[in-house]
């Protein structure tokens, strides 16, 4: 797992969302489960409510989290 994916698992289980915000791209794809989401105002409400766990695959751009895709439930 890269650093940067590692911070934003911190923030969120933290609820540090002002550490959060700038960790996620604006334009971000966000999914987890049946959750799928598009925009990083979306995503942060979503995280207020739920939690998350690492991810299956992250993709990075302009030093931000871009496209988030949670691991399949067990």
């Amino acid at each position: 797992m890269d650093e940067l994916t590692a911070e934003v698992l911190a923030a969120a289980a933290r609820g540090d969302w002002d550490a959060l915000k700038p960790l996620l791209h604006p334009y971000l794809h966000w999914s987890d489960g049946e959750a799928k989401l598009r925009g990083r105002t979306k995503v942060l409400a979503h995280l207020a409510a739920h939690p998350v766990g690492p991810p299956a695959e992250v993709e990075l751009r302009d030093g931000q989290v871009y496209r988030w895709i949670g691991r399949p439930a067990e």
